[in-house]
């Protein structure tokens, strides 16, 4: 075997690795699923839901392993970011100070954190 099909064959493996671990996190059906519209355009952030109406939500209250993000334009979706659940939890205690109203009647707290921190490997432990 040539040194280039050896690399490929790892590649391959590690290529449908993920593809498993996609398909287990589709088909648990244990994720939360929040799209927002537009806002992530005008701020360069994401807007994580903690409060609603004075009580725990989204993010605070959801019992979810995963959570996936869907950024939108308009009613386009744009992308669609899968994310451990304490991958968001930890990122959103970290940008906890920077808090937005927002929602129904503005009576939902979201913490924004910021688009280009999100993938920087500090983040990430």
């Amino acid at each position: 075997m040539s040194k280039a099909n050896k690399k490929f064959d790892i590649d391959l493996k590690y290529g449908q690795e993920r593809e498993r671990r996609v398909e287990k996190i589709i088909t648990e059906g244990k994720l939360e699923v929040k799209t927002e519209r537009d806002w992530w355009q005008k701020t360069n952030n994401i807007a994580i839901e903690i409060e609603s109406y004075g009580k725990p939500s989204g993010i605070m209250a959801t019992e979810a392993k995963y959570w996936v993000h869907i950024l939108a334009d308009g009613e386009k979706d744009y992308c669609r970011l899968i994310f451990d659940t304490k991958t968001v939890k930890r990122l959103t205690k970290k940008y906890i100070k920077n808090i937005k109203n927002g929602g129904d009647g503005w009576k939902s707290k979201f913490v924004l954190i910021p688009l280009s921190e999100i993938f920087l490997a500090k983040n990430l432990k």
